[in-house]
């Protein structure tokens, strides 16, 4: 039997393959204004910094696939868990909700064509998705922030897509919060550590979706408002209590450290916190063991 090289419907399952993007010029030179960053990146630190994160991926064993397909104008193209989301059947290709970012589904679709990875369905006419938006809260479950990203029509053709699996889609409301220009998925909130854990940024939490996950009896780990700021929500789950994340949120590690994870961290001041995405977002996991 011809083993799996795509899937795993899950957060947190051991990682074993995972797609990123070195920064380039489309990056360093976007406008911060425009493209609603802090400020102008520093090509050669960003792609240190981006060096370093990889090399983290590969010493826990990881097999790290670039995305490398020239992007030009397309600075947020190094997220590129934003274009596509993997699931068990292959993968979904969705529509961006950033107009900015419109050229990158179609350009990640190539790459996982040349991968071997089969595209299970596309995204089409009014409906947006974006990868920040989609949690797995569990094999079976996957929930959907609905916000200036990801619509109605995009949470209905995710339902189209997933017909037939068994997996429930729960619709998330997402706040205003910043406006449209800010970037604020699902993930901008919470990200799952494990089966049973999960850190979150409480204040902007949406009622019923906390009260889903105190009722799947998921602990939670608290991010302040200062490490709120400096993305203390976004942890990439390489294994179950094994995560990355920026090394400026030193109370959220410390957290995390306490509920028994072990914590790696990476610095990422100029393609990270400039440019609003963290370690989940410069991933894109194409293969998670869920066995």
């Amino acid at each position: 039997m011809m083993t799996k090289h795509y899937g795993g419907q899950s957060m947190v399952a051991p990682l074993q393959s995972v797609l990123v993007r070195r920064p380039d010029g489309a990056f360093s030179e976007a406008d911060p204004l425009l493209w609603h960053y802090a400020d102008q990146p520093y090509l050669p630190l960003a792609q240190s910094e981006h060096d370093a994160f990889v090399n983290t991926l590969l010493g826990n064993g990881i097999e790290v696939i670039y995305h490398d397909e020239p992007l030009p104008d397309h600075a947020d193209a190094i997220f590129v868990h934003d274009p596509v989301l993997m699931t068990d059947r292959g993968a979904i290709i969705l529509r961006m909700g950033k107009s900015l970012r419109v050229g990158e589904e179609a350009a990640v679709e190539r790459t996982l064509n040349r991968l071997g990875v089969p595209i299970h369905y596309r995204l089409s006419g009014e409906a947006l998705a974006e990868g920040g938006d989609l949690l797995w809260l569990d094999p079976k479950t996957l929930c959907v922030g609905l916000g200036f990203r990801t619509n109605l029509a995009g949470f209905a053709q995710l339902g189209e897509a997933l017909a037939g699996s068994g997996v429930e889609l729960v619709p998330v409301q997402l706040p205003y919060f910043a406006g449209p220009e800010a970037c604020l998925h699902l993930m901008s909130l919470i990200s799952m550590v494990d089966d049973d854990l999960a850190v979150i940024y409480r204040p902007l939490l949406p009622v019923p979706f906390y009260q889903l996950l105190v009722k799947r009896g998921i602990e939670l780990i608290d991010v302040d408002d200062e490490e709120f700021e400096t993305m203390g929500p976004n942890v990439l789950a390489l294994g179950p209590r094994n995560c990355l994340t920026l090394d400026h949120n030193r109370a959220t590690i410390a957290a995390l450290e306490a509920a028994g994870c072990r914590v790696a961290t990476y610095r990422g001041d100029e393609m990270s916190l400039k440019a609003e995405g963290g370690a989940t977002c410069l991933t894109r996991p194409i293969l998670r063991d869920v066995s």
